[in-house]
């Protein structure tokens, strides 16, 4: 049997269902009517749309996962330069501010002396991640547990019918 397309609500209730983990919450977002909790869990009952689910969390989860690599790369093998040359500003405009990359960075501190103290991410950490990430073991739980939610919540739907 050929299955279904999904109309553009129904991919738009799967792309929300991702963000709110709420089945009710996706319906409403997506512009259906009704009782959206009770269409909400009709839609998650459906293969086609558990399989969007699960092809937007895959789609997710990798560019999440290039997100933070990208992330630890620049925390690893970043400059330092503007943040260093930070220190040597008396009182840096919002303008200048903006222009640097102080993305290193994890804690700014001006005391009472008026000196700047400047905190900086572990490189050593991010190149395990680095190294985490390379070998498959970085964790995307978030993700993970809505798509295993959303074949559970399908599965216990085609039980009841």
């Amino acid at each position: 049997m050929k299955k279904k397309s999904l109309s553009s609500k129904e991919k738009e209730f799967c792309r929300l269902y991702l963000s709110y983990a709420d089945p009710g919450a996706a319906a409403e977002g997506a512009g259906f009517e009704g009782d959206f909790l009770k269409i909400g869990n009709a839609l998650l009952s459906r293969d086609e749309v558990s399989e969007e689910i699960e092809r937007l969390c895959n789609v997710q989860k990798k560019s999440m996962a290039k997100m933070a690599a990208v992330g630890y790369q620049k925390l690893a093998f970043g400059s330092i330069a503007d943040a260093v040359s930070l220190l040597y500003k008396e009182k840096p405009c919002l303008e200048e501010l903006r222009k640097m990359d102080l993305f290193s960075i994890s804690e700014i501190k001006r005391p009472k002396d008026g000196s700047v103290e400047i905190k900086f991410f572990d490189r050593m950490k991010a190149l395990e991640k680095l190294s985490e990430n390379e070998q498959g073991d970085g964790a995307h739980g978030f993700y993970e547990a809505i798509c295993r939610s959303a074949k559970i919540l399908s599965e216990k739907e085609k039980g009841l019918q």
